[in-house]
């Protein structure tokens, strides 16, 4: 069941798997997606596993709180304080942190300026956003900006949004139904859809990744067309000891063919 927390004088909504005795594994997904982008059979599954699970919507995403769109005021540094924020909120001093595509900046800042509060690292579909990794794929599509005044456009947008990262592995009508659901219960969409762009991209202040100390588990498809293998390759050599995970045929999403070996790894922290 959802409960809102009071996290850094703002509301956070989270969802709780499992055994709260069991070892703590917290996910934070990407730029724009709510806590429902980490799918709930996804979550039971690692909780069947022995781990209590927290998914949660960040700032300006689902029914947490929302911001003016563009203004958003904040830096990736507060999200990271949020993440501790709910912690603390749900008694959990460590917690295995697994974090997807712009959240990989998140967890960066997480085990850098708080190891004490991460045990371990799993950076999904990331990056190290040096220079010189490659762009995007030619192949995806422009697809411009949806009129957010118009409920059934932005839903189109959002569905081939996904279909566009998923790299083969679309279910049309799972994704329609994800965003559905995600509109109908997020406090302003287009802020959902804006603000995480809007942000202050900062640093961590006590180091960079060659600082991590904790386990850190990188996992990329190869067929990512956002942002292709070269990128996860960085995150694994900018990382002493950190392991690379190739998923061969995974797009930018973590798709359900590959719940079972996302599963196992994460379970094997």
């Amino acid at each position: 069941m959802e409960s809102i927390y009071s996290v850094n004088d703002l509301e956070l909504c989270a969802e709780t798997y499992g055994d709260p005795a069991d070892p703590a594994v917290l996910l934070i997904h990407g730029a724009t997606a709510s806590m429902l982008w980490w799918d709930s059979r996804l979550c039971t599954d690692i909780a069947a596993r022995g781990r209590f699970v927290i998914r949660y919507d960040q700032r300006d995403t689902g029914r947490s709180t929302s911001f003016p769109v563009g203004a958003p005021g904040y830096a990736m540094s507060d999200l990271a304080a949020d993440a501790v924020g709910l912690l603390d909120a749900l008694g959990i001093e460590r917690a295995d942190v697994v974090a997807q595509s712009m959240s990989g900046g998140t967890a960066l800042i997480l085990g850098v300026d708080h190891p004490d509060r991460v045990a371990s690292l799993t950076l999904v579909s990331t990056s190290t956003g040096d220079e010189g990794l490659p762009p995007p794929s030619p192949d995806m599509p422009h697809l411009g900006t949806p009129d957010f005044d118009a409920p059934t456009a932005v839903e189109e947008y959002v569905v081939r949004a996904i279909e566009a990262e998923a790299a083969g592995h679309f279910d049309e009508s799972a994704a329609r139904a994800l965003v559905v659901q995600d509109m109908a219960r997020t406090r302003n969409y287009e802020a959902a859809m804006t603000n995480h762009y809007a942000m202050t991209f900062d640093a961590p202040r006590n180091g960079s990744f060659a600082d991590l100390t904790m386990p850190v588990l990188v996992m990329h498809g190869d067929a990512d067309p956002l942002l292709p293998l070269p990128h996860g390759e960085a995150v694994r050599d900018a990382v002493p000891g950190a392991r690379l995970v190739v998923l061969e045929g995974m797009g930018h999403g973590l798709s359900a063919p590959y719940w079972k070996a996302f599963v196992d790894e994460v379970v094997a922290r």
